[in-house]
């Protein structure tokens, strides 16, 4: 679904309801701090390409989600509409089980491990 879309439907919704949309908090910043580093990262990147023509296939993304048994939501993917501010406590048990998916995607192909 396109950017826009997104943003229009969810105008409509609040248009039309007393709802708002409330996010928890688990932000990660893009800091100035860090552009010098960044740009260090590309200089290197087009340098590696400049040199190895096959640099692109030597990459690997990886990331990995947890997924739990009992219901809990990664707060960071949690959405909740109310007419105030939410403030939403649940419990859960200090060692839940869970599922662990690790995933790395790169030229060959994907990998994929679940634990």
């Amino acid at each position: 679904m396109a950017y826009g879309i997104l943003c229009s439907m969810l105008q409509s919704f609040k248009r039309n309801t007393s709802l708002d949309l409330g996010y928890l908090d688990n932000l990660v910043a893009l800091h100035f701090k860090y552009d010098q580093a960044r740009r260090r990262f590309v200089e290197w990147a087009q340098n590696e390409i400049a040199v190895v023509p096959d640099f692109h296939k030597r990459i690997l993304f990886s990331d990995e989600a947890h997924f739990w048994f009992n219901g809990y939501v990664n707060k960071q993917n949690c959405r909740i509409w109310s007419e105030a501010n939410p403030q939403v406590y649940v419990e859960t048990p200090l060692h839940p089980e869970k599922l662990t998916v690790w995933c790395a995607l790169w030229a060959g192909g994907i990998l994929l491990q679940k634990r």
